[in-house]
């Protein structure tokens, strides 16, 4: 569900109420999974406020490409929020931040460890008294406990500490980083479902609670098979490239005019998968007659497999396969799935007031998620959420003379 594309003027918004309509969500986060996180509830009806330092949000930054004064990166993390600037090192702004607080339900965080303690605006010491019906998400690197508690995380770097990158990449790559920053994404997903955890949670017991995600915990929680795997067997995983460790035939192959991944995971489906390929001999040849003869085996059968395919049309040969009820597909572009007619059919790419974006994922049926308002430029929503928040005009232009609020960006030092 869109608002009709070209109609939005910026700062303005078209109303649509989705699951999360009425719960109001103060966003302090920063970079990617914490905005990706809050993007998610606000897609959903959230009323989201994006509060970034007078600095402004660093993913502004991260380009090129940008559109306007900001990054492309960032438009891809923020739309459906609005915007203000506090500046929270000062005692005045840490004012107005509790006043945004006071009818809010949730507020989500990724400062590094002991920045809000400094501010003197911790959950267990100041706010959770305070405002003991809001729901205080921290998103950190390694967790609120244990010896690496104290470090800041990036994504990439939990990749390799958590075994991401062992296990990714094939012989002739080395160790690689998987090709988008999974466990951002991962880690926002899982700060979504904490907070409508205990949002449920709260309607039973009126009361809200700390919830605790991270990087390394859901970079951990993203190993399967392989930690299953490994306390089976004691063997540890290393690099497959495309290949399953449980499955054969599972992999990227060369066809005719360009590669194709295809799985083929049980013995019916690779009944019909040699038929497909003009090989119905390989049901015949001990090596391949179950799965698990099939993961022994994986290279010989792959030797068998490449000559069969590589001169059919690999438009052809996806299509063959499909038929046969084995999923396969070519190894597309960016740009092609995002051209893709069964993208646009599944309002997957949105187009709003002149911003383009990947559509809402989840799809409800009675309160769907939309996208009703472009990303904000910095600051820009000042006046009107102070103004709902109780301010008069003349004490918010005392906030923004002391630099408690900002409604331009300072130079970083």
């Amino acid at each position: 569900m869109n608002c009709e594309s070209g109609t939005i003027e910026k700062g303005k918004s078209c109303t649509a109420t989705g699951a999360l309509g009425g719960i109001k969500v103060v966003d302090l986060a920063r970079v990617l999974a914490g905005p990706f996180s809050t993007q998610m509830l606000a897609d959903h009806g959230a009323d989201v406020i994006k509060v970034e330092p007078p600095q402004g949000d660093e993913t502004r930054d991260l380009g090129p490409p940008f559109i306007g004064d900001s990054a492309a990166y960032f438009h891809g993390l923020n739309r459906n929020k609005r915007a203000i600037s506090i500046d929270l090192a000062q005692p005045a702004g840490r004012s107005v931040l509790f006043r945004l607080l006071e009818d809010a339900d949730v507020v989500v965080e990724n400062f590094l460890p002991g920045t809000m303690a400094k501010w003197r605006l911790d959950y267990d010491d100041v706010l959770k008294a305070r405002f003991p019906r809001l729901i205080y998400c921290r998103i950190s690197g390694y967790g609120q406990s244990g010896p690496l508690a104290s470090l800041p995380g990036y994504d990439a770097v939990v990749q390799a500490f958590c075994g991401l990158m062992s296990i990714n990449g094939h012989e002739t790559t080395g160790r690689t980083r998987i090709g988008i920053p999974i466990v951002d994404i991962a880690t926002g997903l899982s700060a979504v479902i904490g907070i409508l955890l205990a949002l449920a949670e709260r309607e039973r017991s009126g009361e809200g609670q700390f919830v605790d995600t991270s990087l390394f915990d859901t970079a951990v929680g993203l190993l399967h098979p392989h930690p299953s795997n490994w306390f089976a067997s004691g063997k540890v995983p290393g690099l497959t490239g495309n290949a399953h460790p449980n499955i054969s035939p599972y992999d990227t192959f060369s066809a005719g005019n360009g590669d194709v991944f295809f799985g083929v995971v049980n013995d019916g489906q690779f009944r019909r998968f040699c038929d497909a390929i003009g090989r119905d001999d390989l049901l015949e040849d001990p090596r391949f007659g179950t799965n698990s003869l099939r993961v022994q085996n994986r290279l010989a059968l792959r030797a068998e497999i490449e000559p069969a395919i590589r001169d059919i049309d690999a438009a052809v040969l996806c299509q063959r396969l499909t038929d046969a009820g084995v999923s396969a597909s070519r190894i597309n572009s960016v740009a092609d799935v995002l051209g893709h007619p069964h993208t646009l059919a599944r309002e997957m790419v949105v187009e709003l007031a002149g911003y383009r974006g990947t559509g809402v994922p989840i799809k409800l049926s009675r309160t769907p998620g939309s996208v009703r308002r472009r990303p904000p430029a910095f600051a820009e929503d000042t006046d009107a959420v102070l103004a709902q928040a109780g301010y008069g005009q003349q004490e918010i232009a005392e906030l923004v003379s002391t630099g408690a609020v900002s409604r331009n960006r300072r130079k970083k030092a």
